[in-house]
């Protein structure tokens, strides 16, 4: 950790950051953004209650915990949302308070620029070896799992979750989120979208005819969350890159069977095999694009053998469905930065801003405002946007506007589209372009579709000529907010 009183470079209005998901949760309440709920059944409830309440409050909602859960012990608890506002997100990243969500996303970009990944610490303890569940003691339905939605396959234990597996050639170990499901007290299944890491590594084990290893966080910092759960380099392990945007090392003890590296300071990490002969019936689940885009159909089990948890554990839930959810708001963040890196290392100019739309959970409707420098910039950023590997998964449009249109606001956007956008000469269609099984407009198998790319930027041959928008200037706009900045106090 870094030493006492020192302020560790970047990190936000805090001298060092949080140990733990404990200490997280604190600074979280002393921001006013966490929620406490009581009574509230695994059982449809827990899904229902977040759902409620991050429609109500689709911009900067509340983390919530919930505690004192039907028919468990009243100090087992369940957080969801974690970093589902600009606040918490900024304050998990060690971030300035913004006043945006793009200052969010230009911080991390500006992190970015000298990023060097922290190698984790390994020690022989910590709190998640608190209790160990062995063998025949396992049983994951002592956690209050949720069922989250009504036409589900089953109780998801891994939503918010961290699956390490190593590299059987390289030695790497890779982080993802995966989905989870508990099929009985020490069996469950684990589906990985085709492509994907995790799927890739265990692939390779299955085709030498051997069970792959695996440890899954269900419990632990949101900082992991946010590494494991985007993009990362092939080869980049999770910790490392979680690690360097915390500035010091996350320390790591390893798993009792296959030595796999889980936090100290986790919560609860179940760990056992993927079984190469064994499947069972998993989904459908309710996911993020908002619909039971995959259907039930045998997937692999993970035999689980082992549990690690803390006194007083804390279950993580990330609850997909219909946008916005309780993380759509991080993952439409870091997607954004990542992406508007992407388009600058290929050479575009002039990027004002990018931002991945909530509706589109993140990834299938990006947009970036750019200022027009030369005839076909626009189109320049539209292929390159679409192209990049940040914006590619399941892409369905990118749009590009003038850098007077807030990226972040879909009013700004689409009245750019309303009235820069000529369908006839501004409307582009590509094809047969990366999608996969959790796509809703795909029949199974298919695992391709298109992209529409939509110039709603001024016409850059008559861009002179364009007529002026209808508003006070910004010299008129700062008189104003000076002389009558007290009647926005009122609303």
């Amino acid at each position: 950790m870094a030493d006492g009183g020192t302020k560790t470079k970047g990190y936000g209005e805090y001298a060092k950051p949080h140990e733990d998901l404990r200490e997280w949760l604190d600074r979280c309440e002393e921001l006013g953004e966490l929620m406490r709920v009581d009574g509230v059944d695994w059982n449809l409830e827990m899904g229902s209650v977040a759902e409620m309440i991050y429609h109500h409050k689709p911009d900067n909602p509340p983390a919530i915990l919930f505690e004192n859960i039907p028919g468990y012990p009243s100090d087992y608890r369940v957080l969801s949302g974690a970093t589902n506002s600009m606040n918490r997100l900024a304050m998990t990243l060690g971030f300035p308070k913004p006043e945006s969500p793009l200052d969010v996303v230009q911080c991390y970009r500006d992190r970015l620029k000298d990023f060097e990944p922290i190698p984790a610490k390994e020690r022989n303890t910590g709190p998640i070896l608190e209790n160990v569940d062995r063998d025949g003691e396992v049983d994951l339905l002592k956690f209050p799992v949720p069922f989250l939605h009504e036409e589900d396959g089953g109780r998801y234990i891994g939503t918010a979750d961290l699956v390490t597996i190593r590299d059987p050639d390289d030695n790497w170990v890779n982080l993802g989120t995966y989905r989870v499901m508990v099929h009985d007290k020490n069996t469950v299944g684990l589906w990985m979208s085709p492509g994907k890491h995790g799927r890739l590594i265990r692939d390779k084990y299955f085709a030498k005819g051997e069970p792959c290893p695996v440890a899954i966080s269900v419990g632990q910092d949101p900082l992991l969350f946010l590494s494991s759960a985007n993009e990362v380099h092939w080869g980049t392990p999770e910790f490392s890159h979680a690690g360097g945007h915390r500035g010091v090392p996350f320390d790591i003890t390893n798993t009792e069977l296959h030595g796999l590296p889980m936090a100290a300071s986790a919560e609860i990490v179940i760990e056992g095999e993927i079984m190469p002969d064994e499947k069972r019936i998993e989904g459908p689940f309710g996911e993020w694009t908002g619909y039971y885009a995959s259907a039930e159909r045998e997937d692999y089990v993970v035999k689980v053998r082992r549990v690690y948890h803390r006194d007083n554990p804390i279950m993580t839930m990330a609850r997909p469905g219909r946008p916005p959810s309780d993380y759509s708001f991080s993952k439409c963040t870091v997607k954004a930065a990542m992406i508007w890196d992407d388009v600058e290392r290929a050479g575009l100019p002039g990027v004002q801003g990018v931002w991945s739309m909530e509706f589109g959970g993140g990834r299938m409707f990006n947009v970036v405002s750019i200022e027009q420098k030369y005839p076909g910039h626009a189109r320049q950023a539209l292929l390159l946007t679409a192209g990049s590997h940040a914006a590619n998964y399941l892409g369905r449009f990118v749009v590009v506007v003038d850098h007077d249109i807030d990226p972040t606001s879909i009013h700004d956007v689409m009245w750019a589209i309303a009235s820069r956008c000529d369908p006839e000469h501004d409307i582009d269609i590509i094809r047969r372009t990366w999608s996969g099984p959790l796509d809703p407009m795909k029949r199974p198998g298919e695992n391709m579709n298109s992209r529409a790319l939509i110039d709603a930027c001024r016409p850059f041959e008559w861009m002179d000529e364009f007529p002026h928008v209808a508003e006070a200037s910004p010299e008129e706009r700062a008189r104003i907010r000076k002389k009558f900045g007290h009647l926005l106090d009122r609303l």
